[in-house]
């Protein structure tokens, strides 16, 4: 049962995390489940992230249309990604909810620590405009989405930091194309997800709304105040990738000395 007061947290809750969707373009899945368990006080780890794959497809479907109207969609690399991460959402998220609730927060503080580290470590490369599937690629964007989806499944989260390298390593694709085309495998990856959990009665009704509203007040504020900071863009990065660091840390404390 969600109160008043924690409708109120998750309305603000959805705010950060939507705002920092819009600043350094992506992250907010990976603060999500986070914040409605610390924030919000949502006691199930199973709740919090099927309720977050909610966030996560809704804000997913919300970028990707911004960027249908730019053609930037690589629809034939995207869709192959795309229905392989469905599967191993559907395994992942299955596998999601035999994990108990601490251990599979300890995995999960993981996974923010290695997503960390890869946004410290990536920077932009420029490749081809344009990119078609080939046989060649096909395998790569096959296991690399059927991994990728499993995670999403596993833990809620979107992946789109994981998703747009992946699709650079397989194709050669640009970044721009890479970041409009990993939207149509999160929209998915998040989708699946959520029916997943949905079907099991694993997520709170009240609270996805208010989360996906404060998810979109703060991504136009976010992406308001991106364009001011766009010369700082490096730097948004490391702080950011910093503070989920200190999150991840905070959580596998909590989860591993505490319980």
């Amino acid at each position: 049962m969600i109160t008043m007061m924690q409708d109120t947290l998750g309305l603000a809750s959805g705010v950060l995390a939507g705002f920092s969707v819009g600043l350094v373009g992506g992250g907010g899945s990976v603060l999500a489940v986070p914040l409605m368990i610390y924030v919000v006080g949502v006691s199930s780890a199973h709740v919090a992230i099927g309720t977050s794959a909610i966030a996560v497809a809704v804000n997913a479907a919300i970028n990707l249309r911004r960027h249908l109207r730019g053609g930037h969609v690589r629809w034939s690399s995207a869709l192959v990604f795309a229905a392989a991460g469905i599967a191993g959402a559907i395994s992942g998220s299955a596998l999601g909810k035999l994990v108990d609730g601490d251990n599979l927060l300890v995995m999960f503080a993981l996974l923010m620590l290695a997503i960390a580290g890869l946004m410290l470590g990536t920077r932009s490369d420029e490749r081809a405009a344009s990119v078609d599937i080939g046989i060649a690629s096909t395998p790569a964007l096959l296991a690399l989405g059927l991994v990728i989806g499993t995670l999403a499944g596993v833990f809620g989260i979107g992946g789109g930091f994981l998703i747009v390298p992946a699709l650079m390593l397989a194709t050669g694709m640009a970044i721009t194309g890479a970041i409009a085309s990993s939207l149509v495998a999160v929209t998915a990856f998040g989708i699946t997800t959520a029916a997943s959990y949905a079907w099991s009665g694993l997520i709170a009704w009240p609270l996805a709304l208010t989360f996906v509203l404060g998810g979109i007040v703060g991504r136009l504020a976010g992406t308001a105040s991106a364009r001011y900071l766009a010369l700082r863009r490096s730097a948004l990065d490391t702080v950011f990738a910093s503070i989920i660091i200190v999150v991840a840390l905070y959580m596998l404390a909590h989860n591993i000395y505490v319980t």
